[in-house]
């Protein structure tokens, strides 16, 4: 074992690069990216630094993190975490995306559950597809963990001219204090993920 670069070293391998990877796992074979890896290392090092956190993030890891592109020249930083450990995750929402927010200062970050979407089965096929894994349920689940911690109370469509349509997505007032600034991200990140265009507002209350 030898020391470099801030670090001990065993077989050429940092030891703390390798703690940080354990919080993030990905599919067999992919590696992950920089930024990926940039994301990890924030778990990490609030684990290690947040008193609040530390127990909680002790088991939590990632799947994947990616950049998104909002308007204004503003991006968003989407994380995805197990599905199995949703729950978990949601307890520490509110918390743990402010202290991430401050590690990547600017940007608004958005965890969402890790969902596979199942191809319809075969006409005369025995199997039978789960609702939880069709495309429709998929998109649904997705909505709700973007706009998380508030939830959403109401949705409308709308058909524009050309025939194209656009869902409205109405969300409880009571978070609108900590999310409204966060609007056009929910817009900007379910079109890049889903493919489709939704608004997000809150519902007008009458005085």
């Amino acid at each position: 074992m030898y020391y470099r670069s801030g670090c001990w070293l065993k077989t050429a391998v940092c030891i703390e690069d390798v703690y940080f990877e354990k919080k993030i796992n990905k599919d067999k074979d992919v590696e992950p990216t920089e930024f990926e890896e940039s994301v990890a290392q924030a778990f990490f090092d609030l684990e290690n630094s947040n008193i609040d956190l530390k127990s909680d993030l002790k088991d939590l890891y990632i799947n994947s993190a990616v950049q998104i592109d909002v308007s204004g020249g503003r991006k968003a930083v989407v994380i995805q975490v197990p599905y199995r450990l949703r729950k978990a995750f949601r307890r520490l929402q509110v918390k743990l995306v402010r202290e991430i927010e401050k590690k990547f200062s600017g940007k608004d970050v958005i965890l969402i559950a890790t969902r596979r979407i199942l191809r319809p089965p075969k006409k005369g096929s025995a199997v039978q597809r789960p609702r939880s894994r069709t495309l429709t349920a998929v998109h649904e689940a997705m909505l709700e963990d973007i706009v998380l911690p508030a939830e959403i109370v109401g949705k409308r469509i709308r058909y524009r001219i050309d025939g194209t349509k656009m869902m409205k997505v109405y969300l409880d007032p009571k978070e609108q204090n900590n999310t409204e600034y966060k609007l056009e991200t929910f817009s900007a990140v379910y079109r890049k993920l889903a493919g489709k265009d939704v608004v997000f507002e809150f519902p007008v209350t009458e005085a």
